[in-house]
């Protein structure tokens, strides 16, 4: 083996490189025998080699990066000897000249399906869009090998590290690809760290002024904390050590994304937040009395402190489908404060924050099936059963296998976990397709239910059918599951195939009574008109007389008797160059570019904003942090182009506060005296409910810039009696 490095490293890089090099193999916490020691360090000089002409943005060389991205499967991960190989091998296919026929010859065939895996397409013109079908291709591994994706995690992970070097453009396509796909992922696979850390990275370039403010408040209470938290726990460890538990304290820091969703979700502000620190108790006791101790733990806890009752969560009883188990409670502290507080055992802890690999070390031959091996099982139906179109795909599997979950009963009592937000009618499919195409109704804990409501964990579900029922398109509207909606779009055609006949009957009569001939070129033409892709959706549509003789006569032989047949054009996306886009034009708010405000998050001069440039669209501009654009930018990263405003002083934009007060005489007029005769606004609308001795109200009206926002927010705040401002988005 040649262990001499390549000359094109300096000395202090050559150095670096071995210093690197040592660190990954520290990092190494499964088995180290001197073959696999041996195996590794080949395939270390091999990439070392195969990347010796490349550099990075920073001008480091590139072999930093897959060293790290091993380095972080290794330690964060805890993946051995032929994921390692893999990571640092991961780029040679795709950005060498070694090929794939290569790396099998050296390294044999499962390292090659793995690298293969792992390596992206090119840039494809007929492609909706590369970043979907590449995100399919690595979902599309766990089918034959979970390992593509846990390298392509700390692939992304490190990349999200060094994200600084990149232009802003790039950054927040990344960014929000990240936010939107693969922090989900790592969530799903239970890699807590690795979700966190690719969530905080997302923000700090989606929205780094927010990071900033959140980052800076935590550093100026945490000493504060960590001193209370830590007084906290000392009479229940003592508590423990009287009653025999064998239990260790974790102060754990809860993350600058997660603060900020907790200050969304709860329109609270960071001062008023109890939860940005949480106090873990971790027992270490045999598996089979966890639960036991976990519990023990609880009631020790709760006879020092007084609980929040209506926070406890039991994960250890109903474990999440990533395999997640603990127990969540919230009591009240000494200082007055509720204390969020976290109990597990040291075996649940290491599966929390390393997942999938951790969970099969653990794993039993006699173990029966968990939620994660569920999802894993539902993530392969869903890849063997998906369309071609990438972004249906990815959309699909968001849906399907990302979003929080909710378990219910069927009258058996067999549980069916289920996305958050599904109905009657997922819930039927989920349990077979000829029940959800002939459902009517059901008894949801035993009062009848319509199939569109939305169920709750807990909820005890009989589904009602009818053989008259069929499969109706109108029931998409309602359908949250990718599984339903597929078994419903099977059902329709399945349903609508016992009207060809009686179809094609129809449509050669009207044929005839036209003078034409019934053939397959006129069908396509009034096809093409009605925009259906399929004959079994035309002649359904005839049968039942959708399709009638004037719509054919129409197409066919139209009054103006040109004769001609209406082509439709299809065009491609703009972009698709895999070349950064440095010099992409700036889109100000000065008229020079025909734009559109997004309504959805209603960005103003001074917001961090994001553009999207569409064929025969105006613009669209949203804040960079909106849900939607963060979907935009995971689906058609290609389209961003660079966005600042250059405010215009006479143009005005819409925003919208919410303010909560007392219900005081004279609150009405002291606002609007505030907005009109010392700030000179423009109001749109107001709303003001009152609830109890509180007033809700939802203002409209239109600012300038983010300052002037502010100033009113804050001026808004000062006002006697008013409680609480803040900016929201208009949906």
């Amino acid at each position: 083996m040649d262990t001499i490095l390549p000359d094109t490293y300096s000395k202090e890089e050559k150095e670096e490189i071995e210093r690197r090099h040592q660190l990954l193999i520290d990092a190494w916490q499964t088995r180290k025998e001197a073959q696999d020691l041996a195996e590794v360090d080949e395939a270390f000089y091999f990439a070392v080699e195969a990347h010796k002409d490349q550099r990075r943005r920073t001008g480091e060389p590139y072999i930093y990066h897959p060293i790290e991205v091993a380095t972080i499967a290794a330690h964060d991960i805890g993946l051995g000897r032929t994921s390692i190989i893999c990571a640092l091998l991961h780029d040679v296919v795709e950005d060498t000249k070694y090929t794939l026929d290569d790396i099998r010859q050296k390294f044999g065939d499962k390292v090659a399906k793995v690298v293969d895996g792992l390596t992206k397409f090119d840039a494809m013109d007929d492609a909706e869009s590369i970043q979907a079908e590449n995100f399919k291709k690595i979902i599309s591994s766990l089918s034959y090998d979970t390992r593509v994706v846990l390298i392509k995690l700390s692939d992304r992970l490190h990349n999200m590290r060094t994200l600084d070097s990149m232009p802003k453009h790039k950054q927040l396509k990344i960014a929000s690809e990240t936010a939107y796909l693969y922090a989900p992922l790592a969530y799903r696979l239970g890699l807590h760290s690795i979700k966190i850390e690719l969530e905080d990275l997302s923000l700090k370039y989606t929205n780094p002024t927010i990071y900033e403010n959140i980052r800076k408040r935590k550093d100026e209470v945490r000493e504060q904390r960590l001193h209370e938290l830590h007084d906290f726990a000392a009479p229940v460890m003592e508590a423990f050590e009287k009653a025999g538990v064998k239990a260790r304290t974790v102060i754990k820091e809860r993350s600058v994304n997660s603060v900020w969703k907790r200050m969304m979700d709860k329109e609270l502000a960071f001062e008023d937040l109890y939860g940005s620190f949480i106090v873990r108790f971790v027992t270490d006791c045999p598996k089979e009395q966890e639960r036991i101790d976990c519990w023990k733990i609880y009631a020790l806890l709760t006879n020092c402190y007084r609980p929040y009752t209506k926070k406890l969560k039991d994960w250890i009883s109903f474990p999440k489908a990533n395999g997640y188990e603990s127990l969540h409670a919230v009591v009240m502290g000494q200082t007055g404060n509720w204390v969020e507080v976290q109990i597990r055992s040291e075996r649940m802890d290491e599966i929390a924050e390393k997942g999938f690999a951790a969970y099969y070390k653990y794993k039993t031959d006699n173990q029966t099936e968990s939620g994660f091996d569920e999802w894993l099982k539902k993530a392969q139906n869903l890849i063997s059963n998906d369309s071609d179109n990438a972004i249906e795909f990815v959309d699909s599997f968001k849906l399907d296998l990302f979003s929080d979950e909710i378990s219910v009963f069927t009258p058996r009592g067999q549980m069916i976990p289920l996305p958050k937000g599904a109905t009657v009618l997922d819930f039927a499919y989920s349990i077979h397709s000829e029940i959800g195409d002939h459902s009517i109704a059901a008894n949801v804990n035993s009062r009848l239910s319509q199939l569109d409501q939305v169920l709750r964990t807990g909820d005890r579900v009989e589904v009602i059918t009818s053989e008259a029922q069929h499969p109706q398109e109108k029931w998409f509207e309602f359908l949250v599951t990718a599984t339903a909606k597929s078994r419903l779009k099977s059902g329709i055609k399945e349903y609508r195939r016992t009207f060809r006949e009686a179809g094609e009957r129809k449509y050669e009569e009207i044929m005839q009574k036209l003078g034409l001939e019934a053939s397959k070129n006129h069908r396509n033409a009034v096809m093409a008109a009605e925009k259906l892709s399929s004959s079994v959706d035309f002649y359904y549509q005839v049968a039942t007389g959708k399709i009638d003789e004037r719509a054919i006569r129409e197409v066919l032989k139209p009054q103006s008797g040109s004769g001609s047949i209406v082509r439709y054009l299809t065009f491609g996306l703009l972009g698709g160059s895999s070349k950064d886009k440095e010099d992409r034009p700036s889109i100000t708010s000065s008229g020079e570019f025909d734009f559109n405000v997004s309504s959805c998050c209603n960005p103003i001069p001074g917001d961090d904003v994001i553009a999207f440039n569409f064929p025969g669209e105006p613009l669209q501009i949203h804040r960079s942090d909106c849900p939607r654009a963060i979907q935009l930018s995971a689906r058609h990263g290609n389209n961003i182009v660079k966005a600042k405003w250059q405010p215009k002083s006479e143009i005005a934009f819409l925003s919208e506060l919410k303010i909560t007060a007392l219900d005081t005489a004279g609150l009405l007029n002291r606002m609007t005296n505030l907005l009109s005769n010392e700030m000179h606004l423009n109001l749109h609308a107001l709303h003001m409910e009152a609830k109890q001795d509180l007033v809700e109200a939802t203002l409209s009206l239109y600012v300038h810039n983010t300052k002037e926002l502010d100033d009113l927010i804050s001026k808004l705040n000062h006002l006697k009696d008013v409680q609480k401002v803040i900016r929201k988005n208009s949906n």
